[in-house]
């Protein structure tokens, strides 16, 4: 491929979920994917045990924050190939208009951030959702480059949502 695959994760806070799906496909990706995360309504800050369970799983986090998807709509912004949301709140929400026309699927997880308990109960919640990123994200990366040309990667990002 010529360039890497741009991946943008989204989600309503872009506090969990989209940041574990960031950090982990950069990660994996091996230079072969690029990938970001923004939110609706971000909360301006990344959860703590969002973080700590990527550090123990050895994912590098330097840099990694809560933004707005308003951010990748605009000029100048890099241009997506893929953009998958992973939680059902930013799925059903209007996006922006993505220059470039992506293709885009929904790869739905329950919220770690929802989970009531001690901070063990949490930080479990967050190690069990980085593990099922991690399923699908494998598979991802594994793929030959000709599934995630422009057009087929809508079809074979859509597949892997039943993973």
């Amino acid at each position: 491929m010529s360039h890497p695959v741009n991946v943008l994760f989204l989600c309503t806070h872009n506090s969990a979920r989209s940041v574990l799906a960031e950090c982990l496909l950069n990660h994996l990706g091996s230079g072969r994917f690029r990938a970001f995360s923004a939110g609706s309504q971000p909360s301006g800050k990344v959860n703590p045990f969002a973080l700590q369970a990527l550090a123990e799983a050895g994912v590098d986090t330097a840099g990694v924050r809560s933004k707005a998807w308003d951010e990748f709509a605009v000029p100048g912004a890099p241009q997506m190939d893929l953009i998958i949301t992973v939680c059902d709140g930013a799925a059903g929400e209007a996006c922006p208009v993505w220059p470039g026309h992506p293709a885009t699927a929904h790869w739905g997880y329950a919220d770690p951030s929802a989970t009531s308990g001690d901070d063990a109960a949490k930080l479990a919640a967050f190690r069990d959702t980085l593990a099922l990123i991690r399923r699908r994200l494998d598979k991802l990366v594994a793929l030959p480059d000709e599934r995630l040309q422009a057009p087929t990667l809508q079809q074979t990002a859509r597949d892997l949502s039943a993973h």
